[in-house]
């Protein structure tokens, strides 16, 4: 008996001369394609195991696949300072596509419940992509190549992040993942930052400064702190918007844990905007903070949260206390815009575009303006006036009916946000912990006006799948519920199910 089991064991197998013979024969075919393909060959034949045992994983666990792209919305710029050649862009479209594979294969023999996806939110985002669909076919875009870019960030991942997020970021314990990791690169990102800041930058960061960074990231000999991000103002953003979003669950989360973290993360997090030297982010937690404040439906903290916001907006405003601290001097001039040449720079352009655009109600074409429109179609007029603004960038390429329809549809998240919050979540501590992810979405959506930092990386990932939790709010409520009912911790990250 203990015979024929040693036989079938795996270990025994392997002793069989034809495996032996074909595990030879793949050694001398590897070797010789080392040998004439180098040490890049090698280094790819060692990265397919990774990557094998990477997509088994994502296969077996869709979630997987949302986390990583998570973490890769917050690296994929920044990497491309460090590995030249490589799209990590491209990453970002790679891991939706792998993933929504993913689900389907791992739910191939079960009936998939789409009734997740049979929302308002999925129909708008539909709408907005296929508006942009459209602009293909502007007879004044000058790039078809720029469109494919372009497009991506405006209205592709939107599309693809909500409804994946809707169907696999379904539990309480896909919640608390997201805002850990989000919690985790917004750290590192302020530490980066702080580095840059107090130590100095590595060479690839000096390099991109060099050449294409110094015009807008040193400013009367000062740096704009941009840590692993696409620039300054994408920085200062993104850790306006963690900042807020942590500083608004830390009071209401459970656990000493959770609390200590959260609120750790979220004020190294204003310090990073801070040192980022980008004005136009001070509107993130001002918004979201008045935001978040209405949500809580509780008098004392509203009283004394328009206290602590009346007092910042004086100190910036109307004092010139600390006005010797060049961060503070700098934030300061988002106060007094009528003071500041950027500003009625800004101005001018808005005018040009306003003459131009007159005629164009669908705009000049998805990726003529800015960095695409410089790239592709250098000639372009569209191409050479800045626009500075994610608004003032989507009326340009897509004209007054695609801003009316853009900022309908935020416009339409937002409000339909308040209302799920306010009156279909009964559970005191997930309505604190969506009302924080809906002030993030607030303050971005105010500092949108003054930089194009919507769409980008990672801000434009995090937004959509704090979209698709806020719509799923009544869901993870009933949730919330039965597991407080178990005595069971809300958020666990062992699955119970």
């Amino acid at each position: 008996m203990l015979e024929s089991l040693k036989e079938k064991t795996g270990a025994n197998k392997l002793q069989h001369p034809l495996v032996i013979a074909i595990i030879f024969l793949a050694t001398l075919v590897l070797g010789y394609i080392i040998a004439k393909g180098g040490v890049k060959v090698s280094l790819a034949i060692l990265l397919l195991v990774p990557i094998i045992i990477y997509l088994n994983r994502l296969f077996n666990h869709p979630t997987l696949g949302l986390y990583t792209t998570i973490v890769m919305a917050f690296l994929a710029i920044g990497l491309t300072r460090y590995i030249k050649g490589v799209p990590f862009g491209l990453s970002i479209d790679a891991l939706l596509v792998l993933t929504y594979i993913a689900f389907f294969f791992r739910n191939f023999y079960d009936r998939i419940d789409l009734t997740q996806i049979k929302r308002d939110i999925v129909y708008l985002t539909l709408i907005w992509f296929l508006y942009g669909v459209m602009e293909l076919f502007n007879p004044l875009a000058l790039s078809r190549t720029a469109w494919f870019y372009a497009m991506r960030g405006m209205s592709m991942y939107p599309l693809l992040v909500v409804p994946l997020g809707l169907l696999i970021f379904s539990r309480l314990r896909h919640l608390y993942a997201f805002l850990m990791i989000w919690a985790i690169f917004s750290l590192l990102a302020t530490l980066k930052g702080l580095q840059q800041s107090y130590i100095g930058l590595d060479s690839a960061e000096q390099y991109w400064l060099d050449t294409v960074g110094a015009i807008t990231h040193v400013i009367n000999g000062k740096l704009r702190i941009f840590s692993f991000f696409s620039d300054a103002g994408q920085f200062g953003a993104a850790q306006g918007a963690a900042g807020t979003v942590f500083l608004g669950i830390a009071p209401v989360i459970r656990g000493r844990f959770n609390k200590l973290f959260f609120y750790f993360v979220g004020l190294m997090s204003l310090w990073g905007m801070m040192i980022s030297g980008t004005r136009g982010a001070m509107i993130v937690p001002m918004l979201g903070g008045i935001t978040f404040l209405i949500l809580s439906k509780r008098f004392k903290v509203i009283m004394w949260g328009a206290l602590l916001l009346a007092i910042v907006y004086v100190f910036f405003a109307h004092t010139y206390i600390g006005e010797s601290n060049y961060t503070i001097a700098r934030m300061r001039t988002a106060f007094r815009p009528e003071n500041d040449a950027s500003y009625q720079v800004r101005l001018k352009n808005r005018a040009i575009l306003k003459e131009y655009l007159s005629d164009k109600p669908f705009g000049g074409g998805i990726g003529s303006a800015g960095n695409w429109g410089q790239r592709f179609s250098p000639q372009g007029f569209l191409a050479n006036v800045a626009t500075d603004s994610w608004y003032v960038q989507i009326w340009a390429e897509q004209g007054r009916v695609g801003l009316i329809l853009h900022v309908f549809i935020l416009m339409y998240i937002m409000f339909k946000g308040f209302y799920l919050i306010m009156a279909r979540v009964k559970s005191k501590e997930l309505s604190g912990v969506l009302g924080a992810l809906l002030g993030g979405y607030a303050g971005i959506f105010g500092a949108a006006y003054g930089n194009g930092v919507l769409g980008q990386m990672p801000t434009g990932i995090l937004l959509y799948l704090s979209w698709s939790f806020i719509f799923a709010a009544q869901q993870l409520d009933r949730e919330y519920v039965a597991r407080i009912a178990q005595g069971i911790s809300p958020w666990s990250l062992k699955p119970r199910d």
